[in-house]
């Protein structure tokens, strides 16, 4: 094709350009309601078909897509999910958004991505753009993706065209979503680079060229690291201030984000979930260990955030003792399984490790509320979210927060619980019963 980045451009400009999206998770399917908004035929594939009746039904089910919109551009007939990859070859644009977990081990898990890529290669056809965009390792693209596709016997870079462009999705966040969040690309050649910064610029408000995949794999790195680092840095820093005693890490935080220059505030909590902050340290830190290096800085911050849920048990277990009830009796209320804030996404959960701690060390009355989670499977053990009510917390012996949802009642939970463990500092504007309140990194 002699110019491929013209031949993009007509099919943009008359929306004959055709989309698919590989993996309809939580960043795969607001990038197809996104395309489908636009006015482009999408596809969405998923292996899971329950996820694929879903949206053939109209039925959402991530917090961060309308309802409506979803049913709205499934009626139109703008997006269909196939539980397959036939369709695929009909596509202009491919991206594959699947998931990229780490083993037991701590060891990258790419085989989504490689048997996407081998579906996608055996159906792969001439002018097709392939853009990666699950959080990887760098040269993932490079050297595993496109050997792969190279399979099908057409050329990349000539035949068909590859790019990485990470996702940068933030769960519940109602300011940034997929359309006004910068979007970084790096294609394997310059043709790759252009039509990815094409097709992807019809669903974001700003596309960012790098020089090549290997590039945007570690900004992308980068970008979830940087949050790792700090965040270990203050969940470090609150330790020691309940070590210390007299200084509250909450305090020395907002006065330090006072500073109009060189300071950005984190704050500590009882660890760390989601995908990306917790995963991406340790798949830079193997990917480390093939050339010789040992990446310690940042291994040492993954480290500090994989230990706060013990100390939160910790914390729990230390207040339980001044209690005349033994820990294996105590009633412990858990409030928020959530990864974060006002999502129902429980990857990595911190809550959810918290659980499963208290649990092994043989505490046989745990149960949890959460708006968004109604049930939660922990170490083999379903869980099924309680109504909360001023006579549950008055029954707990210690009632945890380790999410600080928005909808909850800071006063009547602190008025109507004995003790309470918060680990978000939910409760800073409470008044009255602040000596019920056991605060991490509150020094005392």
């Amino acid at each position: 094709m002699k110019d491929p980045v013209g031949h993009f451009r007509s099919r943009i400009e008359d929306k004959s350009l055709k989309v698919a999206v590989v993996g309809l998770g939580y960043v795969g399917l607001p990038l197809a309601v996104e395309f489908a908004s636009r006015g482009f035929a999408t596809l969405g594939i998923d292996i899971d078909k329950r996820k694929v009746d879903s949206v053939r039904e109209g039925r959402n089910y991530i917090d961060d897509v309308d309802d409506s919109e979803l049913a709205a551009y499934v009626r139109s007939g703008m997006l269909v999910a196939e539980d397959n990859y036939d369709s695929i070859g009909t596509c202009d644009a491919v991206f594959i958004c699947v998931p990229t977990p780490f083993t037991p081990n701590k060891e990258p898990d790419i085989s989504y991505i490689v048997g996407s890529s081998k579906e996608i290669a055996k159906r792969l056809r001439r002018r097709q753009l392939v853009v990666l965009r699950s959080t990887t390792f760098p040269n993932t693209t490079e050297k595993h993706v496109l050997p792969i596709l190279e399979k099908s016997r057409l050329k990349a870079g000539k035949d068909f065209y590859l790019a990485f462009s990470p996702e940068r999705i933030d769960p519940g966040n109602q300011k940034f979503k997929t359309k006004n969040i910068p979007t970084v690309v790096g294609g394997i050649d310059e043709t790759s680079t252009e039509l990815t910064a094409l097709v992807v610029g019809q669903s974001v408000s700003e596309v960012v060229k790098v020089s090549s995949p290997r590039v945007a794999e570690m900004e992308k790195l980068l970008e979830n690291i940087f949050r790792s680092v700090n965040i270990a840095l203050v969940n470090e820093l609150a330790q020691l201030c309940d070590r210390m005693g007299g200084i509250n890490i909450w305090e020395v935080v907002d006065a330090a984000a006072t500073k109009p220059f060189g300071f950005m505030p984190f704050y500590p909590g009882p660890g760390i979930g989601g995908h990306c902050i917790l995963i991406d340290p340790h798949y830079l830190e193997w990917l480390a260990k093939a050339y010789d290096f040992q990446t310690n800085f940042i291994s040492l911050a993954a480290e500090v955030n994989e230990s706060m849920p013990f100390y939160v048990r910790n914390m729990i277990q230390r207040e339980l003792s001044f209690k005349p009830i033994s820990f294996k009796k105590a009633k412990i209320l858990i409030l928020g399984v959530a990864f974060k804030r006002d999502v129902d996404d429980t990857r990595h959960s911190p809550a959810l490790k918290v659980m499963e701690l208290l649990l092994q060390d043989g505490a046989g009355n745990i149960s949890y509320n959460d708006p968004h989670v109604p049930t939660a499977n922990v170490d083999g053990k379903t869980f099924s979210s309680v109504k909360l009510t001023p006579r549950l917390l008055k029954a707990a012996d210690c009632v945890l927060i380790t999410t600080d949802h928005s909808s909850y009642d800071y006063e009547s939970i602190v008025k109507h619980s004995k003790c309470v463990i918060d680990a978000r500092n939910a409760t800073r504007n409470v008044k009255k019963g602040r000596e019920k309140i056991v605060l991490l990194g509150d020094g005392k």
